[in-house]
């Protein structure tokens, strides 16, 4: 549904997106994923048809974006980053506004309209002007506007930054239902509980795609094994642990410090003596499975995730 080939962006001396190369599936929940500057809202941007890239090629459902960008408009729907409805409008005021944008009739307006705003719990704020509604409900509203006309592909630019988590789990249920009908979606985020919930990632560094795969895959491509050590002191076991024999990387997690070791079978009781030598005797070293940030950690290294 998504095909991106060797795509290139540069502004100025800044090379913000580097020979970029994915594909997309049918019904699939693709992530980008990466820190701030790594390039992925400039890929959004060019997959929609609103930035073009200084390279590469296109296609959304067989449409090349790049030569017919009004065509490939009718393919899809894009949710940028910043919130971009109106809001001196009503919420019912701005699905409207969208639906006649899209050129969708009036009866398949109303269906979608109470179906979506049903679906997002904002049946009871369709009066409410749009600039009132919390972060979440905005958010809401603009993934209705984007879906009015029942678009194949589904560009989402950190959808849920700043949202609260109730509306994040929401937001999330709604995407699962749109994957079940068909709909393709590709999402940028910054959160790797996010990411979990992904078909497939790529791992964006530097305007480079360094990995992609699925979650469980990359998780198998992450060298080490892990261990978690709670701990009222994490930076300070940080520091203990960076750099002793065996350790390919420490990472600070709440209340836990995750270890990458080379050997978990044998790092572990070494561990639990240089942490009793430290007067830290009776500290859990437990075994851990590791999630999204840890790969990313680990396979991008800790400057390069930072």
């Amino acid at each position: 549904m998504v095909e991106a080939r060797s795509l290139a962006k540069t502004f100025g001396s800044v090379a913000a997106v580097r020979s970029a190369t994915f594909a997309v599936s049918r019904g699939e929940i693709f992530g980008l994923v990466g820190p701030d500057g790594a390039g992925k809202t400039t890929i959004m941007r060019m997959l929609a048809g609103v930035l073009r890239p200084d390279q590469g090629e296109i296609l959304v459902d067989g449409v090349e974006v790049l030569r017919e960008p009004e065509r490939a408009k009718r393919h899809l729907s894009y949710m940028p980053q910043r919130f971009g409805l109106y809001e001196d409008l009503t919420v019912g005021e701005n699905i409207f506004f969208y639906g006649e944008l899209f050129g969708v009739t009036k009866a398949e307006r109303l269906e979608r309209t109470s179906r979506l705003l049903d679906a997002a719990g904002l049946v009871p704020f369709q009066r409410r002007l749009a600039g009132q509604l919390s972060g979440g409900m905005k958010q809401k509203l603009g993934l209705i506007c984007a879906l009015v006309h029942t678009p194949a592909v589904l560009l989402l630019d950190e959808p849920t930054t700043g949202v609260d988590p109730v509306s994040r789990r929401e937001f999330w249920s709604i995407l699962y239902d749109l994957r079940e009908t068909g709909v393709t979606i590709l999402l940028s985020t910054a959160y790797m509980d996010e990411a979990e919930r992904c078909s497939r990632l790529a791992l964006l560094s530097a305007g480079e795609i360094r990995y992609c795969d699925t979650p469980a895959r990359l998780k198998e491509q992450m060298p080490g094994a892990l261990v978690s050590i709670p701990s009222g002191e994490p930076r300070r076991l940080r520091a203990l642990l960076s750099g002793q024999p065996g350790v390919l990387g420490v990472l600070l997690m709440g209340d836990r410090v995750h270890v990458r070791v080379d050997d978990r079978d044998r790092r572990t009781p070494e561990l639990v003596r240089l942490l009793a030598a430290q007067g830290l005797a009776g500290a859990l070293v437990e075994p851990a499975e590791p999630g999204i940030e840890d790969v990313f950690v680990a396979l991008l290294g800790e400057r390069e995730a930072a």
